[in-house]
C-alpha cells in the first residue's frame, strides 16, 4: 500500500510541475507582449525619399500617429492609403526601427504619357497609373498616347479599357517597364501609337520614331532597342527617320522618312537610302 501511494505521489507531483511550467511560460509570453504594447511604441515618424507631398501629406495619408503601438501598425493598409491618396507616390517601403521609430521609404511617380478622354486629359506613368486630371496643358511637351480608350478614368487608378483592348493594354505596360528598367522613358517624346493591329510606335527625342512588333519580348526589344541607338549616334550623332525593330534577328533599319501618326505606313523594308544599323550581339539580357 505504502508503495502506491508512493507513486501515486509521484504522478501527481509531475502533473503539477507540468501545470506550473505551462503557466510559467504563459506568463512570461504575456510579459513580453504587455512589455511590447507599452513600450514599442511610434514617438518617430520619419519620411524619407524626394516627392512633391510634404512629410506631413505622407503621414497625414498614412493614417498613423506619433505614440501608436509599433507591432499593432497595419503596414498594407498603410501602404494602400497611402497610394489612394497621393497618387504621385510610387513604390512604398514601411519599416519599423526599434524601439520606438517608424519609416516611410517613398519613390515618385514620373508620368510618360498624356492620354485624352471625355473631355479632359490624363498624364499617366510608366505602370499605367493615371496620376493627374487636367486640361490640353498636361500634353505639352509629352508623348500623347493614341490607339486605347480609356473606361471610367480616375487619378490613382490604372488605366482601364474594354476586352478587345485589354492585350494591346498589356502591352503597352510591358513595353514601358521595360523603357523604364534601361532608363530610357525619359527620351519619350511626340507620340506613342497602338492603332495598327499588331505594332506599336512611338517618338524618341523627338526626332525619332521606333516601330516594333506590339506583342513582344520587350525586355529582349529593349536592350537591341538601346544597343542600335548608341551604335547610330555614335556613327551619325543625332538619330532622325524611321527605326524598324523586327521580332527576330539582331538588325535595326533606319529609314530616312520618319512615320508620324496620320501618315501612311513606312514601309516594311529600307529605302534606298536608308541605312542598315546591326546590334552588336545577340538579343540576350545584358
Amino acid at each position: 500500500m505504502a508503495a502506491r501511494r508512493r507513486k501515486r505521489g509521484r504522478r501527481n507531483r509531475g502533473r503539477f510541475s507540468a501545470l506550473y511550467k505551462l503557466l510559467s511560460i504563459l506568463l512570461i509570453f504575456a510579459a513580453i507582449v504587455t512589455g511590447c504594447i507599452v513600450f514599442f511604441r511610434a514617438n518617430q515618424i520619419v519620411v524619407a525619399g524626394k516627392t512633391r507631398y510634404s512629410e506631413e501629406q505622407i503621414i497625414a495619408a498614412a493614417g498613423v500617429e506619433q505614440g501608436e503601438n509599433l507591432f499593432r501598425l497595419n503596414k498594407f493598409e498603410m501602404n494602400r492609403q497611402i497610394r489612394s491618396k497621393l497618387p504621385y507616390i510610387d513604390d512604398i517601403v514601411i519599416s519599423r526601427k526599434f524601439p520606438d521609430t517608424l519609416v516611410i521609404q517613398v519613390t515618385e511617380s514620373a508620368p510618360v504619357a498624356a492620354l485624352e478622354s471625355g473631355g479632359s486629359w490624363w498624364l499617366m506613368d510608366a505602370r499605367c497609373k493615371l496620376l493627374e486630371q487636367g486640361d490640353a496643358s498636361l500634353a505639352q511637351g509629352r508623348a500623347v498616347l493614341t490607339g486605347l480608350t480609356p473606361l471610367s478614368p480616375a487619378v490613382g487608378l490604372p488605366l482601364a479599357v474594354e476586352e478587345e483592348e485589354q492585350k494591346k493594354l498589356e502591352s503597352l505596360t510591358g513595353l514601358l517597364s521595360a523603357l523604364q528598367e534601361r532608363g530610357m522613358t525619359e527620351h519619350l517624346t511626340d507620340f506613342i501609337d497602338l492603332s495598327a493591329e499588331n505594332q506599336v510606335r512611338f517618338g524618341y527625342d523627338g526626332s525619332l520614331t521606333v516601330e516594333m512588333p506590339l506583342f513582344d519580348d520587350f525586355s529582349g526589344q529593349t536592350w537591341r532597342l538601346q544597343r542600335a541607338l548608341e551604335e547610330l549616334e555614335a556613327k551619325n550623332g543625332t538619330v532622325s527617320g524611321t527605326l524598324q525593330m523586327p521580332s527576330e534577328g539582331n538588325k535595326a533599319w533606319l529609314l530616312a522618312e520618319r512615320w508620324l501618326p496620320g501618315t501612311q505606313t513606312t514601309a516594311q523594308t529600307p529605302a534606298p537610302e536608308s541605312d542598315p544599323a546591326p546590334t552588336p550581339t545577340p538579343a540576350v539580357e545584358p
